[in-house]
């Protein structure tokens, strides 16, 4: 009878060599099997990893003929004594790889169909499939350890903030729709025709009513959602760390977060290398104009030069055309490429169009000789010697900070373009030249943000990060007469091209909250209806305050060494938004969409 066995006192992965002789109980899947003619050795897996199991017939025929039956992902329970592996047989490649566990007693609680895909060996599989059978692929290593890895991120996060008298306040998940930025969820309401909830974007809100309420230092594992196309490094749920201080200026905010950051790098991945302590500050539009993006890897150089000013009358009629109609050119130096052949050329060409550009200039500089001042122009291999003098290359190479060897990759049009182009450039050439160590972790903040960005689709002004920042004092002149020139006490936290997190010092008085929505464009009743209940609280002795919302799962992507924040949650959505293996989303009855109030047409 099952009732007979204690299914499990030790855990495989713990077992080692101090254990030699001890009986243990053991219970979780079979990894591999292996008959070697009368000895038959399995691996069995649990949480803590693998140990290896002998059945020998001449210690017990009748488990052995059980063991026979066995096969990959059945869920057995074996009794047996732990030994030392005969010399020459240890495994080094598992942590028990040096004892054996000699089978007494031995039980199927459970067989197993075959998988659709291996489980003992990472081989590619297709992401569909292994999201249809997530349960099965979260039983690799690599997806199990993901998981323990995370789970040991929150717990020290947590730990850490308990230490700093910070409160853990949970908010709510239905609250009111107020639109601030992406798109929201809306869940109807059963017992109010026509009317809806909202799920949160984040708790902004509720963070800024709480530091009225007087608890002036919260935090909590927030639940987030965003009905927004998704990519690598997005989901349509998402979890972050949500914390909010009173009384507080940026540079508090800023070095309570640094000191988090190293802290947890140092307890959870030790290996992990910290390029720049304390972390390097720079402003959004030093940001822009170095790197073409706010989200900078600066784990290598490579940086953006502006060129509008020399190539305006070089000669070259497309570089003068663009600049004449309030364009920009910019490019950067790729150290060491002069060299790459035409189909190498053609391919970064290519990757540009597919970013937007029209095309791609590419210098390359690769003469014998030891100063750029000394190149010929047979030394120069460029469509640019057809069109602009040998001085004028020189002085582009010059500007770009260039040296014998390097390829010039140079793009011209809208400012936006050009640098969303050369900034996804600069990365793919980091990578190619090796320059992105996967062990190093390059942490920045980047500052000043603008607290508005024009949108020309719509004709407006849109927010920079939320319409709850604090603007410069200094800039609150030029709010109504030139919105676009105030900046922010806003800051992001990028690390190795990555938004880790986003923040900011908030508006605690309402006749500034009130002039935002103004250049935001809502008028009083949208304001009233939709921001109503924190502009009456501002009214109630609002304190000054402010936070950051670090992203759990790029922290967690960026530790583990994932390219995908997938790979770090256990039950995620495919890049379409659908999860394959609830099938959903999915229709519902009749009869629950009458409940709502809701018609489904077609259109």
């Amino acid at each position: 009878m099952l009732e007979e066995f204690l299914l499990k006192d030790t855990d495989c992965g713990q077992l080692n060599k101090e254990h030699s002789g001890k009986v243990v109980s053991l219970a979780g899947w079979v990894h591999r099997r292996r008959d070697h003619g009368g000895l038959i050795f399995i691996d069995l897996r649990d949480r803590s990893g693998i140990v290896q199991i002998v059945f020998n017939p001449d210690i017990s025929p009748e488990i052995h003929r059980v063991a026979e039956n066995f096969r990959s992902e059945w869920v057995i329970q074996v009794t047996g004594r732990v030994s030392i592996r005969p010399k020459g047989t240890e495994n080094s490649n598992i942590a028990t790889g040096e004892i054996e566990v000699s089978a007494t007693t031995a039980i199927i609680l459970n067989p197993s169909k075959t998988p659709p895909f291996y489980i003992n060996e990472e081989a590619d599989v297709d992401e569909l499939l292994r999201l249809k059978y997530r349960y099965l692929d979260l039983r690799k290593p690599r997806m199990r350890n993901n998981l323990i890895l995370r789970h040991r991120l929150v717990k020290f996060i947590r730990d850490f903030l308990d230490e700093e008298d910070f409160l853990e306040i949970e908010t709510p998940i239905l609250i009111k729709s107020t639109p601030e930025g992406a798109r929201d969820f809306l869940v109807p309401s059963r017992l109010y025709k026509g009317q809806f909830y909202a799920l949160p974007q984040s708790p902004q809100q509720l963070k800024q009513l709480l530091m009225i309420g007087g608890f002036e230092k919260y935090f909590q594992i927030a639940r987030c959602f965003r009905d927004e196309d998704l990519r690598a490094d997005r989901q349509l749920e998402h979890t972050q760390l949500d914390l909010e201080m009173s009384f507080v200026e940026e540079q508090d905010i800023l070095e309570l977060t640094e000191r988090l950051y190293l802290a947890i790098v140092n307890k959870i991945t030790p290996e992990k290398k910290i390029l720049f302590t304390p972390f390097p500050r720079i402003t959004y539009q030093e940001a822009i104009d170095l790197y073409g993006t706010d989200k900078p890897d600066l784990r290598f150089g490579l940086k953006l030069t502006s060129l509008s000013d020399l190539v305006s009358d070089s000669g070259f009629g497309i570089f003068e055309k663009i600049v004449g109609q309030g364009g920009v050119v910019r490019g950067f130096a790729a150290t060491g490429c002069a060299n790459y052949s035409r189909n190498e050329l053609q391919a970064l060409i290519e990757f540009a169009k597919a970013r937007g550009a029209q095309g791609l200039v590419t210098v390359a500089l690769d003469g014998d000789v030891s100063d750029i001042k000394n190149l010929k122009s047979d030394q120069i291999r460029s469509i640019l010697t057809k069109h602009v003098s040998l001085t004028k290359i020189k002085e582009i190479a010059t500007k770009m900070d260039a040296r014998i060897g390097d390829l010039l990759l140079i793009v011209a049009g809208r400012p936006k373009m050009v640098n969303t182009v050369l900034s996804q450039l600069r990365n793919e050439i980091g990578k190619r030249l090796g320059l992105a160590a996967s062990n190093q972790l390059a942490f920045t903040f980047v500052v000043d943000f603008p607290i508005v960005d024009w949108n020309n689709d719509e004709n407006r002004w849109d927010p920079g990060h939320h319409p709850f920042t604090m603007p410069h004092e200094n800039d609150l002149q030029y709010l109504e007469s030139d919105p676009g020139r105030v900046k922010a006490h806003c800051y992001d936290l990028v690390v190795n091209g990555i938004e880790l997190a986003s923040g900011s010092i908030r508006i605690h008085q309402r006749e500034l909250q009130e002039r935002i929505f103004a250049i935001l464009g809502y008028s009083k009743e949208q304001v009233n209806e939709r921001f109503g209940h924190l502009l009456q609280a501002f009214e109630f002795g609002a304190p000054p305050h402010g936070g950051i919302a670090p992203g759990i799962d790029r922290l967690a992507m960026i530790l583990a060494g994932e390219e995908n924040i997938r790979e770090v949650i256990a039950f995620p959505k495919t890049q379409s938004s659908i999860d394959p293996l609830f099938e959903s989303p999915s229709s519902v009855t009749s009869i629950q969409l009458n409940e709502l109030h809701i018609k489904v047409t077609d259109d």
